[in-house]
């Protein structure tokens, strides 16, 4: 029997009461149905273990609520399906309005599906995943975080900046965008490493390829603070070396209308500015 996730932004009425509708006519289908509310601000809520009888994961919210649900799918080794009601949403693929339609095709096997790299994050006492982006940031106003970066064991750059951010192509949109990084179409297999506000070196993104492991380490004299799609994850202290590195098993994304990449932009853009 197909068994769906819904994973929905708890403080969205409009949402919370689709996750209500779609879970009585999976019933009525004959299929299995959970819903999880995330409560507060999505990407801090603490997440339960996915059943691993789950077929899809279906996300009702923002991209905050899509990048916890893409971690339930990934646990569950099934599709997610992303359905807009946030305000920029370039993660997400379905409209309201062709949800019901998209999600029969998910259920019957027929949806378009896209799959997306993803990010195995390493430090000590730290194993962590992101899709979007991996982080290091300053916690010091008015100060910056020097970090040592170094690809597959070789030294590339040192930084002084505000931070420095690993990101997927999935990702490039996010925080890589605002940092001044490329746009890079979700389809391709690449890494961007691109520094936040740096001071007195390159600030222009570097393009890594899908094998190469990225190792950065935080330097004397200033702490640092880890964050993952958002999510705080610890504070670094100087000496500590946080891995990344491509994760082997990708994301699958169901598709809708506005698959894209030109789509998907210009109406994140537009949606952004209203």
């Amino acid at each position: 029997m197909i068994e769906v996730l819904i994973v929905v932004h708890g403080s969205r009425e409009d949402a919370v009461a689709l996750a209500d509708a779609t879970a009585s006519r999976l019933e009525l289908l004959g299929a299995g149905a959970r819903i999880i509310r995330l409560e507060g601000r999505p990407v801090e809520a603490k997440l339960p273990e996915t059943p691993p009888s789950t077929s899809l994961v279906v996300s009702l919210g923002g991209d905050g609520t899509f990048l916890r649900a893409s971690r339930l799918a990934r646990a569950a080794s099934c599709p997610v399906l992303g359905v807009n009601f946030g305000r920029l949403g370039y993660l997400l693929e379905v409209a309201p309005e062709e949800f019901d339609s998209v999600l029969d095709d998910a259920i019957d096997g027929k949806a378009l599906l896209e799959e997306r790299l993803g990010l195995l994050v390493e430090a000590p006492g730290i194993s962590a995943f992101a899709l979007n982006e991996l982080a290091i940031e300053k916690t010091v106003p008015g100060h910056m975080v020097r970090v040592a970066t170094s690809v597959n064991g070789e030294h590339l750059l040192t930084y002084s900046a505000d931070g420095v951010i690993v990101a997927t192509p999935t990702g490039s949109t996010a925080y890589n965008l605002s940092a001044g990084g490329p746009v890079v179409s979700p389809g391709l297999d690449v890494l961007l490493l691109t520094p936040v506000a740096p001071h007195f070196t390159i600030d222009r993104s570097i393009v890594l390829g899908p094998k190469e492991v990225v190792e950065l380490t935080v330097l004397p004299d200033r702490p640092a603070v880890l964050v993952a799609d958002g999510s705080l994850l610890a504070q670094i202290d100087p000496g500590t070396t946080v891995r990344v590195a491509r994760d082997p098993t990708p994301v699958s994304v169901v598709v809708g209308s506005r698959h894209g990449v030109g789509g998907r932009l210009r109406a994140s853009l537009r949606e952004g500015h209203l």
